[in-house]
């Protein structure tokens, strides 16, 4: 069994200033002022827009993010309507294979990792071996990975990925990083949230939460 750490990743090219190009160019249009346009006005603008609560125009442009995560979170990210999905299939993947080391992979929930309580880490540990050993024996008993999946648990690390449009993925922040969230959702979303400032800072400043 392996433990591997969550993580998230911004897989579309982003340029940060094409893209406020393109979103003043579509914006522009509901107000035809595209004779306004210079090298310099597409931020003001997008700024200004988000401001106005006109988030419509920052629709036009989507972006895809890869989650690596465990199933019980990609069943809170799927909640999300308004955006494509690719996730690893359980139903295909048979980890008692080489290609994944014969093992699963699993994600330690950050309550137990900086929970501090060794007792719960331990018992957490044995739950995940007791489920990888009889996921085992199920593939050797001439079942399908379709049907060995039943044993596994919630915490097997899985990747996902997302595509939003600008406007969903504010949304899904708000969210996903708020207090309320699950701590491990949050962890995800707070990190993809600092990677969106650092790239299209226009489109997510505005958008503050407290790291704990």
């Amino acid at each position: 069994m392996r433990i591997v750490e969550p993580k998230v990743e911004i897989i579309t090219p982003i340029d940060g200033n094409e893209i406020l190009k393109h979103l003043e160019q579509v914006g522009r249009i509901c107000y035809k002022s595209e004779d306004r346009i210079t090298s310099e006005s597409a931020e003001q603008f997008v700024a200004g827009i988000i401001k106005r609560g006109h988030e419509a125009v920052i629709e036009h442009f989507n972006i895809t993010v890869r989650f690596v995560t465990d199933r019980g979170i990609t069943h809170e990210i799927v909640r999300h309507r308004i955006a494509s999905y690719a996730q690893e299939s359980t139903r295909y993947c048979n980890y008692n294979k080489d290609k994944f080391d014969n093992q699963i992979s699993v994600i330690m929930p950050t309550d137990i990792k900086n929970g501090g309580d060794d007792d719960a880490k331990d018992t957490w540990l044995m739950a995940c071996e007791f489920a990888e050993n009889f996921y085992n024996n199920l593939i050797d008993q001439g079942c399908k990975p379709q049907t060995a999946r039943s044993v596994l648990p919630t915490c097997t690390k899985t990747e996902i990925m997302v595509t939003m449009n600008l406007r969903e993925w504010r949304h899904f922040i708000r969210l996903r990083a708020a207090k309320a969230a699950h701590p491990d959702m949050r962890l995800l979303a707070l990190d993809l949230l600092r990677q969106f400032k650092e790239s299209i800072p226009v489109i997510f400043d505005d958008i503050k939460f407290e790291e704990e």
